[in-house]
């Protein structure tokens, strides 16, 4: 079935999406407007289940939200940080209390005082930090917070690798650019097998659906350093043969979408990337997307699936996007900072940047610091450096006592504070003591935050957040927050045994990250924290 919508959202393509049509019938303010759903439908000959079934699962979307003027933020490093009562009752100043809605996360986890209002971001101003993120670096030659510079200077090096694609390719092999999203594949890898892909079109996409709370290091180089992600593409589209890139954006990230849409118009004034002719960087052409709300849309099947205007949920593999991706040809799919890695490494050579790590997880890496560090912001990384060195030195240690931090979002390990010595910033050591990199951004968890109210939260937020297609995800995450929750309230404890073969189902029978990922900081938790947490079960021996 899912194939038959793509074929048939395909024959109108990007230009007339069938997920803009979508996300384009509710306009603000208004209830859901199901006739013009209904008309979308026959046009797109898609059957009304398919598109009324897209359009109810994103937040945005739906008539609750429109319902509501401003949105504060709950996401993790916002619950740690204890402002979040602060801000709503700063808003409450102005607006009533069935008037104020939450998202997930706003990005601005280095302030924890961030509100959504008509469709801009803003900040309570609570004192304790800049609005603006501070950006510092510990490498001599930093790749990814330079500025770009002139931006027809900037994209002449594209032209260099014009009839060169193999070599370019060899350069992204020779670096050992992994993956920056968090998994840490290979990226020469998916480009190669797209490149291999024999197709009459292919594309390019990048993966701007950052969602996790604690991470904003994508949305400051969308916002920042917008020319350096869109190149990253375009090199990637003359080594595929792709003529085409769409770079997906959180519609959490406005300043973002408006930022890469405006560098896009900017492009195409210098004669790049218009799309007009055969020339392998003119004739580019650049699509930008904006998501309605769904964190799942940073699976990069889910977020295929959103372009396509399909429902956002995930894809089983194989066949992976390299091979099938949207619209259903090869396409390369990678994360923001992944991308904007690229410019250095063909004009340096992938030597010169993989020199700047270790020699599994080479270059250097973005970290997101919250708002417990005393310099919280954004850090690029040499790949290796001691995780001590990250927080005590380059993030001024932390602002009050910290018993955990859990790094790589929701889905990334927690690392007790006594483990940071045992850490360096790179894949190999963090996988090495059973943690994960993953995007390396770094929420703080205070020595007074009870910690089973942290793995109440983790189950709640992939609750909220499952597609619902795999019921290890769906079910195992409600059943997991209602015994959390049963515990807190003082109900009944948590048997052990059955938490951890709960546990277990979700780790090993998820199809994504989501519900196979939740497992990791849970057990983290239950390691190192067991005196803390085990008043709450029963078992405790198993």
């Amino acid at each position: 079935m899912s194939r038959n919508l793509r074929g048939l959202s395909s024959r109108k393509g990007l230009e007339d999406s069938l997920y803009e049509n979508i996300a384009g019938a509710v306009p603000e303010g208004r209830n859901h407007p199901e006739e013009r759903l209904k008309a979308i439908a026959g046009e797109f000959m898609t059957g009304d289940a398919a598109v009324l079934s897209a359009s109810s699962f994103y937040d945005f979307l739906q008539p609750a939200h429109h319902a509501k003027k401003v949105y504060m933020c709950d996401g993790t490093a916002c619950l740690t940080s204890g402002k979040s009562d602060e801000v709503k009752r700063s808003l409450l100043k102005s607006y009533g209390e069935n008037e104020i809605g939450v998202v997930t996360c706003l990005g601005h986890c280095h302030s924890n005082d961030a509100f959504m209002v008509n469709g801009e971001i803003r900040l309570c101003h609570n004192g304790d930090h800049p609005a603006n993120v501070r950006v510092s670096s510990n490498t001599d030659m930093p790749v990814l917070i330079t500025p770009t510079g002139d931006v027809g200077e900037y994209y002449k090096l594209a032209r260099l690798w014009i009839g060169r694609a193999e070599h370019a390719l060899k350069e992204l092999e020779v670096s050992g650019l992994r993956g920056r999203g968090g998994a840490g594949f290979p990226f020469h890898v998916k480009v190669r097998s797209s490149r291999d892909a024999a197709a009459d079109r292919k594309y390019v996409v990048c993966n701007g659906d950052e969602g996790d709370p604690g991470a904003f290091s994508d949305k400051w180089l969308l916002e920042e350093r917008p020319y350096s992600v869109l190149f990253g593409m375009l090199m990637t589209g003359i080594i595929t043969g792709a003529d085409t890139g769409v770079v997906y954006i959180r519609g959490e990230y406005p300043l973002a979408v408006r930022r890469v849409r405006e560098a896009v118009s900017q492009l195409g004034i210098a004669g790049i990337a218009v799309g007009e002719d055969d020339d392998p960087v003119s004739g580019f052409r650049f699509h930008v997307v904006e998501g309605s709300g769904a964190y799942i849309c940073g699976e990069e099947t889910s977020l295929l699936n959103s372009i396509e205007g399909l429902r956002p949920e995930v894809r089983t593999r194989p066949p992976f996007p390299a091979v099938y991706g949207l619209f259903g040809r090869p396409t390369v799919l990678s994360n923001v900072e992944t991308f904007a890695n690229i410019h250095y490494i063909l004009e340096k050579g992938g030597r010169a940047w993989a020199a700047m790590g270790t020699e599994k997880s080479p270059g250097t890496k973005l970290v997101s610091l919250d708002g417990a560090f005393n310099r919280a912001g954004l850090l690029e990384v040499k790949m290796g450096t001691p995780l001590r060195r990250v927080i005590d030195e380059m993030g001024g240690g932390t602002r009050y006592p910290v018993k955990a931090f859990q790094v790589g979002g929701p889905l990334g390990g927690l690392v007790p504070a006594s483990k940071i010595d045992d850490l360096t910033l790179d894949f190999e050591s963090f996988a090495r003591e059973g943690f994960l990199l993953g995007h390396a951004g770094i929420v703080s968890v205070p020595e007074d935050f009870p910690m089973i109210r942290f793995l109440e939260h983790l189950f709640e937020f992939t609750r909220k957040e499952s597609c619902g297609k795999c019921f290890p995800c769906r079910l195992g995450s409600a059943r997991g927050l209602e015994l959390l929750s049963g515990a807190v309230a003082g109900k009944e404890k948590i048997d052990r045994q059955l938490f951890d073969d709960l546990l277990d189902t979700m780790q090993l029978g998820s199809l994504c990250a989501l519900g196979g990922g939740l497992p990791l900081p849970v057990k983290n938790a239950l390691q190192y924290f067991r005196d803390e947490l085990k008043e709450y079960f029963t078992n405790e021996e198993a």
